[in-house]
């Protein structure tokens, strides 16, 4: 990447910088290929951040199967996260997982269902067989403590498992419906609906040597780091995450040593050596004393996240698009990838950080307003639906990271916080699935590969000419509502 201009002697954050289009060879935007460049294996460069009101099972199997990879919180109990890498690998990595009820089950039991998945339908199962489809509209309006049986669709598109995208969604438009049963015999094995058939031929969903959906897991540094990345290798993780707000620290350091080896050892027992992600630092320095500690990947962003107040509390952190700019040449010099952890607000967003070197971008709080991030959908006096969100510096999620100290302990640390404990994130109508951001976001990094002529996001990064711009000229790119 290169500045038009002689760059300005202050650091700057995404808002700051435009792209300059240039003569270009790609004649669609398809023709983009976007793996990451960070080694992971993700066919897209989108990370989800280990936030514990954003990523769990649901969140982690839906990002994969677009060609992402998530990361399950350090917070969530060792076992737990065990249990969910398992699910996820079993996990369809074409098909959508269903929510099946049986006929007896009754409709409150199915309305408490819709909202965890985004296809909005209820299989209704016995023996394993589908009998029937429940939606949103079937249920609205009938005594919750009705039957299934008694409300559901017996109109059904049965698909085997390897009909065409093509032919599932012609079948369902035919019909006009939104959900086909995927079956392997009389056993129902996932749902697609006509997005998702569109969406598995514009997608490569992210997998592990063995074919199944990748997934990754965070450790801290505090208490037994080495038992609990030897516990997560051996749950079948595909990447490491060492976590902690301050990583240019020496805790850090001895911590991912400590992880390093548990990977080292693990790779000599299994012939597979999984990759290590460390941070968060904003400085080459950083960058340069993590790899030398074993990181393969580096996490940049100190205070840029919507739920951090860090910049606030302490005047430290870094404008984000000068911090990915230099971490990512440290970390390219070494041999090695950055991860640019928050900031991002637009597709924009997504895009500079990936044309300033970044090797993927990493999400959070962005992602928290969807059906698959782990909090209760709830709803307000309004009607809208929404789903709580809090820092990972918050006192709400320190409460919970220390959960095994002693009351006072716990009280203690929530003193300090750097993060807020409470926001609301409403669910956007028009995409209310993890999917729909990152079809938004996809769309607009492939047309900035476009504008820069392309072909991969290595060339994406030595091609892109970025300018710096006034607020003005911000808030001139911005499309004027509707009605001015």
């Amino acid at each position: 990447m290169k500045f038009i201009a002689t760059p300005p002697a202050y650091d700057l954050t995404y808002s700051d910088v435009f792209m300059v289009p240039r003569r270009s060879s790609v004649a669609s935007r398809l023709d983009v290929d976007l793996t990451s460049t960070d080694g992971i294996g993700t066919t897209i460069p989108l990370v989800v951040a280990n936030m514990t009101a954003v990523s769990g099972r649901r969140m982690a199997e839906t990002v994969a199967r677009r060609g992402g990879v998530a990361i399950i919180p350090q917070d969530i109990p060792t076992d737990v996260v065990a249990s969910t890498v398992a699910k996820v690998k079993n996990s369809h990595t074409v098909f959508d997982t269903p929510i099946s009820v049986t006929p007896h089950d009754t409709v409150g039991q199915a309305i408490s269902l819709l909202a965890k998945r985004a296809h909005g339908a209820v299989v209704v199962v016995q023996d394993g067989k589908p009998l029937g489809l429940v939606s949103e509209a079937d249920l609205t309006g009938v005594d919750r403590f009705a039957q299934v049986h008694e409300v559901m669709s017996d109109d059904l598109v049965i698909v085997s498992p390897d009909t065409a995208p093509e032919d599932i969604f012609s079948r369902l438009s035919e019909k006009h419906l939104t959900v086909a049963l995927v079956c392997e015999g009389d056993r129902l094995l996932g749902v697609m609906t006509r997005k998702h058939a569109l969406r598995s031929t514009l997608y490569r969903p992210a997998v592990d040597p063995d074919g199944r959906l990748i997934v990754g897991a965070a450790v801290g540094i505090n208490g037994d780091v080495a038992g609990r990345a030897e516990a997560l290798l051996t749950a079948g993780v595909d990447v490491l995450v060492v976590d902690t707000a301050h990583g240019h620290q020496d805790k850090m350091i001895s911590g991912l040593k400590a992880v390093g080896e548990a990977r080292d050892r693990f790779a000599e027992q299994t012939g597979r050596r999984i990759s290590v992600a460390a941070g968060n630092v904003v400085s080459a320095d950083g960058v340069r004393e993590l790899v030398d500690a074993g990181a393969d990947v580096i996490k940049v962003g100190v205070g840029p996240g919507a739920m951090c107040t860090t910049r606030m509390m302490t005047g430290v952190g870094r404008p984000q698009f000068s911090a990915v700019l230099e971490c990512a040449a440290a970390a390219r010099e070494l041999g090695k990838a950055i991860w640019a952890d928050g900031g991002v607000r637009y597709p924009r967003d997504v895009a500079l950080a990936l044309a300033a070197g970044a090797g993927s971008v990493m999400i959070g709080s962005w992602f928290a307003g969807t059906y698959e991030s782990t909090g209760n959908l709830l709803t307000d006096a309004e009607g809208r639906a929404y789903k709580e969100s809090f820092g990972m510096a918050s006192a709400r999620a320190v409460k919970m990271r220390t959960r095994s100290s002693s009351g006072f302990e716990r009280a203690r640390a929530g003193l300090f916080e750097e993060g807020i404990s409470s926001s609301r994130m409403y669910l956007d109508p028009e995409r209310p699935s993890v999917e729909d951001l990152i079809d938004q976001i996809i769309s607009g990094v492939r047309s900035a590969c476009t504008y820069a002529g392309a072909a991969s996001l290595e060339e994406f990064h030595r091609f892109a000419q970025v300018g710096i711009q006034s607020n003005s000229g911000y808030e001139e790119g911005r499309p004027l509502p509707a009605g001015w």
